[in-house]
């Protein structure tokens, strides 16, 4: 009984750290995703005003 404990306790350990471990690799992901959405956002805004500045000087 006590060794069906022991492995029950272990494998709930170990989901715990793979969830913990997947948390932080989600996040980097995320954060990552999230800045190529603001440079690529960035990059049009910038195109627009170069384009309406230079319509309203011709």
């Amino acid at each position: 009984m006590d060794l069906l404990m022991s492995l029950m306790l272990g494998v709930v350990y170990q989901a715990d750290l793979l969830l913990m471990e997947s948390r932080q690799v989600i996040g980097l992901i995320a954060a990552f995703l999230a800045a190529m959405l603001a440079a690529q956002l960035g990059w049009h805004g910038t195109d627009r005003l170069i384009g309406r500045r230079q319509r309203s000087e011709d």
